[in-house]
Formats: structure tokens, C-alpha cells, sequence
């Protein structure tokens, strides 16, 4: 958009303040000091197939960076229900995104989160959770509550800092994947896929 003359254009929005304050309130469930960077977001959107039907659901989108990459992969905005515990983040999320429906709530009672909200099978679960702050029984809960709403073999797509997996690379419930590492990400980010069976 254009300013007039001698009108002052307004400095864009830098969303990395709101997250470090919601950090510094409550690092266990933010996770990191700053929002996904534009490759790793966009690594995690391509993940996802427009084709496949059903809802897609984004658990822990912060700011957005995550969602308005899927929302550039030809996402549509209705298809979309994203699930945030920050109420600070959920009302910056309706004001940046008002087609899509956000939830406030608990990802890890996802199944109960999600009642009268979305519909399950899902297309594929887009999680920037920090998964490695959670004991491993609240992971393995979290992923055997999704792949039982996700359609056989949608992703739930999951990013990581650490080296290793968040979750158990062998599983009756879904086959695993990872991407190469993505160093222009700060700090740099790995993005695994666990496909449901």
C-alpha cells in the first residue's frame, strides 16, 4: 500500500517481540525465543497436500509464520483450525488470519481441544509443539490421540532443534521421515514426518 505525500508509512510488525515476551512468561510452552523462520515454515507447509480432503489442523502456529505458509501452499483458509494455548498468540492469530479458525486450548487433549471445532479424518497435523520441553508420556499420548484423527497415510508433520527424533522413529501407528537439516533457520531446524499407517 502506497502512503501519500508526507504521510509517515507505518513500521512493520516485527512478531519476534510478542513471542520472546510470551517466552520469557512461560518458556516450557513457547519453546523458542523467536517464530519459525520463513524456509523451515515453508518446508513444513510443503509437506502438506492441498488435494488430499479434510480439515488441517496446526498445533502450536505462535504468531503465524507456519500458517501463512500453508496458507501460500493453496491452503484454504476454512479448511484450516489452529490450536493455541497463548491467548495473547490466539488474538494475534484471529486479528492476522480472521478466515481461519483458531481454538484456544491444549494440545495434548487435542481429541477433546478439537470437540465441535473440526472434524476428524484430518489432512495432515502441522505441529510447531516443543515437544522435547514434554515427558515422553505427553508425546506419546499427543501422537497416538493424532494418528487416530488423521486419514491413513496424512502427516503429522512435526519440527525439532534437537538432533534426534521428538518421537519414536518405529512405530505400528505411522512411518517416519525426515527432512535435511535447515541451517538458514535460527537456531537450525529439522522438520520429521510421521505418516499414519
Amino acid at each position: 500500500m502506497q502512503t501519500a505525500p508526507g504521510e509517515k508509512r507505518a513500521a512493520p510488525r516485527f512478531d519476534g517481540v510478542k513471542f520472546l515476551s510470551s517466552w520469557l512468561k512461560n518458556p516450557k510452552n513457547v519453546g523458542a525465543v523467536a517464530p519459525s523462520g520463513p524456509v523451515l515454515s515453508r518446508t513444513m507447509a510443503a509437506i502438506v497436500d492441498p488435494a488430499l480432503e479434510g480439515p488441517i489442523v496446526e498445533l502450536g502456529p505462535g504468531t503465524g509464520p507456519v500458517t501463512a505458509a500453508l496458507l501460500a501452499r493453496g491452503i484454504d483458509p476454512s479448511r484450516l483450525t489452529l490450536v493455541e494455548y497463548d491467548e495473547a498468540f490466539c488474538a494475534t492469530l484471529r486479528k492476522k488470519y480472521p478466515q481461519v479458525n483458531v481454538v484456544q486450548g491444549d494440545a495434548f487433549a487435542l481429541d477433546r481441544t478439537l470437540e465441535g471445532h473440526a472434524s476428524a479424518p484430518f489432512a495432515a497435523i502441522v505441529s510447531s509443539l516443543p515437544l522435547l520441553n514434554f515427558l515422553p508420556e505427553q508425546r506419546k499420548q499427543l501422537v497416538e490421540i493424532s494418528m487416530r484423527m488423521l486419514r491413513p497415510r496424512a502427516p503429522f508433520i512435526q519440527f525439532t532443534y534437537g538432533a534426534n527424533s521428538p518421537l519414536p522413529v518405529m512405530s505400528h501407528l505411522y512411518e517416519t521421515s525426515a527432512s535435511k537439516r535447515i541451517w538458514w533457520n535460527l537456531p537450525p531446524a529439522r522438520v520429521w514426518t510421521y505418516r499414519a499407517r
